[in-house]
C-alpha cells in the first residue's frame, strides 16, 4: 500500500508493506520495521525500531488524531489512502480499488452494474479497530465487487471494480 499522509504541514510518501502485525513501514524511502498489537478498540501497541510506543487511534474525516502520551498528532491521508485517485487524469480501462491495508470487510456499499458518482463509498474496511470507507475514484458503473461483508482482505486485495 502506498499513499501520501500529511503531519503537522509536512506530506510524507508511505509505503507498507507486510502482513499479521509485522511490517515494513518506508517513510520518504527511508525504511522502519513496525510491529503492532492491538489492545483494544482504538489502543494499539507499536514496536518500532526497538522503541515501546502505546497509542490511542482516533478515525477523524480524511484521516487519524493519533493521541501519545503528552500530545496528538493529527495525520491527514491523500486520497490515494481512501482509495480515491490521486491523479486528476483519468486512466484509461476500469479503475481498480484495492485494499489499503489489510482488515475486515464491514460494509459493501455497492452492487454490480450500479452507477456511482466520483467519491461515492463503495467498501468499508476495519482495520486496528477503525472503519476506512473506500471511495469511487471517478463517475462510472460498478463492473465487479469483489468482497462479501466479514470477508478478511490483505493489503493489496481486489474490493471492486469501477468502468
Amino acid at each position: 500500500m502506498i499513499f501520501d499522509a500529511t503531519v503537522d504541514g509536512r506530506t510524507l510518501r508511505v509505503e507498507v508493506r507486510g502482513k499479521e502485525g509485522r511490517y515494513t513501514v518506508t517513510l520518504d524511502g527511508a525504511p522502519l520495521e513496525v510491529d503492532l498489537s492491538a489492545r483494544g478498540p482504538h489502543l494499539a501497541s507499536l514496536l518500532v525500531g526497538g522503541e515501546s510506543h502505546e497509542v490511542f487511534l482516533q478515525s477523524r474525516p480524511g484521516g487519524f488524531a493519533v493521541l501519545l502520551p503528552g500530545e496528538t498528532v493529527v495525520v491527514d491521508l491523500a486520497a490515494a489512502a481512501r482509495g480515491a485517485a490521486v491523479s486528476p487524469h483519468r486512466a484509461p480501462g476500469p479503475a481498480r480499488l484495492a485494499a489499503p491495508m489489510p482488515g475486515r470487510v464491514v460494509r459493501v456499499l455497492c452492487a454490480v452494474g450500479a452507477d456511482v458518482a466520483a467519491g461515492q463509498g463503495l467498501v468499508v474496511i476495519e482495520a486496528m479497530k477503525m472503519e476506512n470507507e473506500i471511495r469511487a475514484p471517478r463517475a462510472g458503473r460498478v463492473e465487479e465487487v469483489a468482497v462479501r461483508e466479514g470477508q478478511a482482505v490483505e493489503a493489496g486485495a481486489l474490493l471492486a471494480v469501477v468502468g
